[in-house]
């Protein structure tokens, strides 16, 4: 299973940009959908997710207000609008996927890398000021 993302790129500050993200290979049933970036010299970071069939959705504080997190289930597709982009969002984004029947681990939630069982390869988004 692959997780293809796409929509990263140069914006500038106020700006707006779309990713978009959809798994290809062999199929899975969905739990969850997430959103996490890495600036370069730091740690992943969680960003946002949604719960794949009750469409619940969760943010970290500092995209509050300026991120949407959306999901397609007929095209198997997770979307993050991003607005107001300020330059501290300069990252690569990556999409991550967690299946059904996981196994349930209470130490992991939406916001933990390891809640995850699939990861893309990233798109950069840079924002300038």
């Amino acid at each position: 299973v692959q997780l293809q993302a796409f929509g990263g790129g140069l914006v500038q500050a106020g700006g707006s940009l779309r990713l978009s993200c959809a798994p290809s290979g062999r199929t899975f049933s969905t739990y969850a959908m997430g959103w996490f970036r890495q600036a370069q010299g730091k740690e992943r970071e969680f960003v946002a997710a949604v719960n794949w069939n009750v469409g619940t959705t969760y943010y970290t504080d500092f995209v509050k207000g300026r991120f949407t997190i959306s999901r397609d289930r007929a095209k198997n597709t997770v979307y993050l609008q991003m607005n107001s982009l300020k330059p501290e969002d300069t990252a690569i984004y990556y999409c991550a996927a967690r299946r059904t029947y996981s196994r349930p681990n209470p130490n992991y939630a939406y916001d933990s890398v390891s809640y995850y069982d699939y990861w893309g390869q990233g798109t950069e988004v840079t924002v300038s000021s």
